[in-house]
């Protein structure tokens, strides 16, 4: 009487191993695609993040009659302000400029500020972009002369 031994045979597990190999080499350049685009959407809501607190900072100001370069609060956050918007780079802390009237959490960096004076630019980029120069976009506070800017997103390298 001949016994069936239970099992897979080495054919068939060579199959499956390559089957699983194709289908882990298609999928994988579509994951990472995914990923670059969460990011993209990620520095493109933090862009509105930031333009919405500009707005709510200078509206907030002006709405109670409080000079150009006087600090205001937003949910308990002190703002230091220059002509009526946040400044990018606070001399006392940059959670005190627009980072922190716009809420942006340890997932976004500021980088290439120019501290203190009046308020100057810098970039606001995603955390974990491949390049984080190309995955960015800028804010440049007021002068006498231009209200505060957000620039358009980069998102290129994200």
């Amino acid at each position: 009487m001949k016994t069936m031994q239970p099992g897979f045979t080495l054919i068939e597990l060579i199959v499956v191993i390559v089957i699983l190999g194709i289908l882990a080499a298609t999928a994988l350049p579509k994951f990472m695609g995914i990923q670059s685009g969460a990011r993209a959407a990620v520095i493109s809501g933090a862009r509105g993040a930031v333009a919405s607190a500009m707005n709510i900072a200078y509206t907030t100001q002006t709405s109670q009659g409080i000079a150009s370069d006087v600090g205001i609060t937003l949910d308990g956050i002190s703002i230091a302000m220059v002509g009526g918007y946040p400044q990018a780079w606070p001399a006392a802390s940059y959670l005190s400029g627009i980072y922190g009237a716009a809420g942006l959490s340890a997932d976004y960096s500021i980088v290439g500020g120019v501290a203190a004076g009046l308020g100057g630019s810098t970039s606001i980029t995603v955390a974990n972009a491949t390049d984080a120069n190309t995955c960015a976009f800028s804010y440049t506070a007021a002068t006498a002369t231009l209200p505060a800017r957000v620039g358009a997103p980069i998102v290129s390298g994200c």
